[in-house]
């Protein structure tokens, strides 16, 4: 077959792996430049006089079409490929849009993270670990929805394989080194599944190893440069040798150096959390979020039948959270953020308090609701850490009241609905 034209790849991509597997699945042919160094040839003015924004992946056909964005140069290398390869593009126009949808979702709701969290341990953006949490909270929601969707499908449209499945299970195992090891694996094991089935296909596994990570990856700060101390003091100027001195007057005694010391002020040693001060309790909050994380929420075995069994109500509450201004509330995504926002802002208390809040309606009508478990008998003492906190109202449940109860598993569940408002997007801090 001839030669599509020249592909100018970046190395050892996600992107590049991909364009790389489709060509061979299709039986398409390209051409490789031998003299391409990314970050160098990529910045040139020959190579962005024909692709502006000076990225690769980028296409060079032999008529003078220029194409980048890897999923552009997907789709084109279909559109070449053998007559049956258009079925990787969706058979209908319903299945091309779910095609669309897909990849959309994939880029959008996991690799854009995935590639923020990387810039972060890299040291190429500055560290934050409410940031970092943020990014990882978010690709965690990407993955129940992708579990859920694929708990009675082989492939995400239809029987067969599509460009959908190809990008989805890509950014995934991608993703997986920032989210996914052997702590929390088995909560996905339909997405598991749908990963080796694409990625082991005939053509595809060549260029792909589909491995999980023990331990998803970390953050470490950067090493402190002791080379450049050291060379300032060797370049330090050599002090004076000091002239002969007179006898001076005698010294001050200690205690009178100590007595001018005593001026500076000292640090206060810091005040230890009440909360830390409370007798022992036999419930585990962390082992209350794993539960609540691996676990169905509602139904036998389920996170809320676990918390009954364990819960402590003499060292730990329940409360409602209900936010003041709901007047002022507009975009759903804007009032979702929001939450995040809040949640943010409560790190300080990770260890006491966990929390599942949602926004109920929907735009420009709706509210934000939810429930806290926190550490003690006073809410105050989890949440004033937020300068925002102030901002909800906080109402504490009884377990034993059918009404409060209801409240309390709808919210855990994201199945709450308030004054016919349905639960429409939520957030959980743990």
């Amino acid at each position: 077959m001839t030669s599509i034209g020249t592909i100018y790849f970046s190395d050892a991509s996600a992107a590049t792996a991909r364009i790389k597997a489709i060509a061979a699945l299709v039986g398409v042919t390209y051409d490789t430049p031998t003299n391409y160094v990314h970050y160098q040839t990529n910045k040139t003015p020959e190579f962005t006089s024909k692709f502006p924004h000076g990225k690769a992946p980028a296409l060079e056909t032999p008529d003078g079409f220029f194409l980048t964005e890897s999923t552009a140069i997907a789709r084109y290398i279909i559109s070449r490929g053998s007559p049956n390869a258009s079925v990787l593009l969706g058979g209908t126009p319903e299945e091309q849009a779910l095609v669309e949808q897909w990849t959309h979702f994939a880029d959008t709701e996991v690799h854009i993270f995935t590639v923020l969290l990387y810039m972060l341990f890299a040291h190429r953006l500055p560290y934050s670990k409410p940031t970092h949490l943020d990014y990882v909270g978010r690709i965690e929601r990407a993955f129940h929805t992708l579990e859920k969707v694929l708990e009675t499908k082989t492939f995400l449209i239809g029987e067969r394989l599509t460009l959908a499945d190809i990008h989805v299970a890509t950014v995934f195992v991608r993703a997986a080194m920032f989210y996914l090891d052997k702590t929390n694996i088995d909560k996905y094991p339909s997405i598991v599944r749908f990963v080796e089935t694409v990625l082991n296909q005939p053509k595809i596994c060549d260029f792909w190893t589909v491995e999980w990570p023990e331990k998803v990856a970390t953050y470490t700060p950067p090493a402190k440069d002791t080379k450049k101390k050291e060379d300032k003091q060797k370049a330090a100027p050599a002090e004076k040798p000091k002239k002969e001195e007179k006898p001076k007057k005698k010294e001050p005694e200690p205690e009178e150096e100590e007595e001018e010391d005593d001026l500076v002020p000292k640090e206060e040693p810091k005040a230890k959390n009440p909360l830390d001060l409370l007798p022992k309790s036999t419930f585990n909050l962390e082992d209350w979020k794993r539960a609540y994380s691996n676990k169905d929420t509602k139904g036998p075995g389920g996170s809320i039948e676990w918390f009954y069994e364990h819960f402590d109500k003499e060292g730990f509450s329940v409360w409602r959270c209900d936010f003041k201004y709901n007047e002022e509330l507009t975009l759903v995504f804007m009032s979702s953020n929001q939450i995040g926002g809040f949640f943010n802002r409560l790190e300080a208390s990770r260890k006491y308090l966990f929390g599942s809040v949602g926004v109920l309606g929907e735009a420009n009508k709706s509210v934000i609701s939810g429930v806290f478990i926190t550490r003690g008998d006073d809410i105050k003492l989890s949440v004033d850490c937020a300068p925002d906190w102030e901002s909800y109202e906080y109402k504490k449940l009884d377990l034993t009241n059918e009404s409060d109860k209801k409240f309390f598993e709808d919210a855990l569940a994201w199945d709450l609905e308030l004054d016919g408002r349905k639960w429409a997007d939520g957030k959980n801090f743990k």
